[in-house]
């Protein structure tokens, strides 16, 4: 191929997209595809341990005492068995609650009280790893952010922007699954 041919390639994909976005028609182009490792949690996927002593186990909701320190856990695609471990923006922090004393709009999310929540502080990024056993909050250690797990990851204390990005959880076979994509932005907010 040619300098010349990249060239035109490269312009007449630009063409293409612009033509989309004035006549508002989806024009297919090739997809920049990620590896399936760093793609978010798919809908269906097992969720599974990342830490010991069960690690890299199946989920199942009797694996988890109540109102336990969170620990960390990944998405496993199950036709493929692999481990969206390709990003630490995919890890999640699992628990099992009191399902009667979760705030009622965030019930839906949640597989038999297990409930997930994005690992990453919306501060500055941070794991949020830490736990108040008192309070039954998930904490981060950097800037000592507090997040209330019955009511959806709201921040309770410290600097964090918004709550925890919530993963909806469904139990299929006696294991717990992803049920959609993630409920909030993953991620932290830049601060300047």
């Amino acid at each position: 191929m040619s300098k010349n041919d990249d060239t035109a390639s490269s312009v007449s994909r630009r063409t293409l997209i612009k033509m989309g976005i004035v006549t508002g028609i989806a024009v297919p182009i090739p997809a920049l595809s990620q590896p399936p490792n760093r793609m978010r949690p798919q809908s269906g996927d097992f969720i599974i341990f990342d830490e010991e002593p069960n690690l890299g186990e199946l989920v199942r909701p009797e694996m988890l005492d109540l109102n336990q320190q969170p620990v960390s856990a990944l998405a496993k695609d199950p036709d493929t068995d692999t481990v969206r471990d390709g990003s630490r923006l995919n890890r999640v922090m699992i628990t099992r609650i009191d399902h009667n004393k979760l705030t009622e709009r965030y019930r839906d999310n949640t597989a038999d009280g297990v409930i997930a929540y994005s690992a990453i502080c919306t501060h500055t990024g941070c794991d949020v790893i830490n736990w108040d056993s008192a309070q039954l909050r998930m904490a981060c250690p950097c800037h000592e952010s507090q997040f209330d797990i019955y009511d959806g990851g709201r921040v309770v204390g410290g600097p964090a922007p918004r709550p925890l990005a919530m993963l909806p959880l469904e139990i299929i076979d006696g294991f717990v699954r992803v049920a959609a994509s993630f409920r909030g932005r993953v991620g932290f907010t830049q601060q300047f």
